[in-house]
């Protein structure tokens, strides 16, 4: 999530009639009031109609960490890990996986998009999405995971000034992200076995939903990132993040085949009538933050689009959407499950 924040920040400096300062994109929330429905069984536990389960599935067995280990980090540097009894994941997707692999109990702190149930009482160490090197280090953390996007850096350097280990993860850019940032987690853990064990059913999880996916004419999926409090209204391009997603649900990335070749563009009628989705996807916070279906079809030329006169919208929380954790398998199935119906119809 961090990643997306970055990319539309550099969205935003093209947009000069659009404010990002009061919002942020962090933390998972209920499908918006009018939003498609639908999904499937889940093996990790019960969840409402339409959304992913807000507990992630730890591995059943649960790995014992071998240290000290030394790995490379994504910023280049060699770190030694010496401890793993008191970690900060500094990102939710990176503390989703912490948790998964069976490693949550170490963990003693969040940042503000670690939502699920098992981390939501954990104390914050972000302050307005940005890394407090204070916050961090009163915790006393043995080991810091960080994401190449994680800021500000200052913050991340007095961190590791102060001699704490902080390993940095390469960010999310799409599906086939999620098995190496998992491995390069657990190694950073000491659990390289169980990193490959959540890896392989991860991986499988994903296959399983799409061979689920129904064969025929691809619907057209635009990307639509909304904070209606800031009147942000972005379509994403190739770069936004959600266009593996959107291909592994059997659909085509609607703002990328239209030549939308930047991460984000300011939503016109002319992008979305070029556009022309069939359906468009939405963060849940988002789809509130525009009064649901209702007011999202009020944004000029949406109403336009086959997916405005449809209605039809999917919407996934905000914590999970773009996260290519341990938890994509849901988030999948809930895409397909919203975009063709539980009969498979579009």
């Amino acid at each position: 999530m961090r990643r997306l924040r970055n990319r539309l920040a550099g969205a935003l400096l093209s947009v000069l009639a659009l404010t990002l300062t009061a919002t942020g994109c962090g933390g998972s929330s209920p499908a918006a009031s009018g939003a498609a429905s639908g999904a499937g069984a889940d093996s990790a536990a019960v969840r409402a109609e339409g959304s992913v389960a807000n507990r992630v599935e730890p591995l059943a067995r649960r790995p014992e960490p071998r240290l000290p280990v030394t790995v490379r980090s994504a910023d280049g540097e060699r770190v030694t890990v010496k401890g793993a009894e008191r970690v900060v994941p500094l990102s939710g997707s990176l503390s989703e996986i912490v948790f998964t692999l069976g490693l949550g109990d170490r963990v003693v702190a969040r940042d503000v998009t670690a939502t699920f149930e098992q981390a939501a009482q954990l104390p914050v160490v972000t302050r307005g999405h940005d890394v407090s090197a204070e916050s961090v280090l009163s915790l006393k953390p043995d080991l810091v995971l960080a994401e190449t996007t994680t800021g500000p850096r200052e913050a991340v350097d007095q961190i590791r000034a102060a001699g704490v280990p902080v390993v940095f993860v390469e960010a999310a850019k799409g599906l086939d992200d999620v098995g190496p940032r998992i491995r390069a987690v657990a190694g950073a853990l000491g659990v390289p076995a169980a990193g490959k064990e959540l890896t392989r059913r991860s991986e499988q999880r994903i296959e399983a939903v799409r061979a689920e996916v129904p064969h025929g004419e691809k619907p057209r999926v635009a990307f639509l990132y909304l904070r209606g409090s800031a009147s942000v209204y972005l379509i994403g391009g190739e770069d936004s993040g959600a266009g593996s997603l959107i291909e592994a649900a059997g659909a085509v990335d609607a703002g990328a085949a239209s030549g939308l070749g930047k991460d984000f563009t300011a939503i016109t009628s002319e992008a979305l009538v070029k556009a022309a989705p069939d359906a468009i996807l939405v963060m849940s916070k988002g789809l509130e933050s525009v009064g649901g279906v209702d007011g999202l079809v009020r944004i000029p030329g949406v109403a336009q689009t086959p997916a405005g006169m449809d209605r039809r919208v999917v919407s996934v929380e905000d914590g999970v959407l773009l996260n290519y954790g341990p938890r994509t398998d849901q988030v999948l199935e809930s895409v397909v499950t919203q975009l063709y119906g539980e009969d498979g119809a579009r």
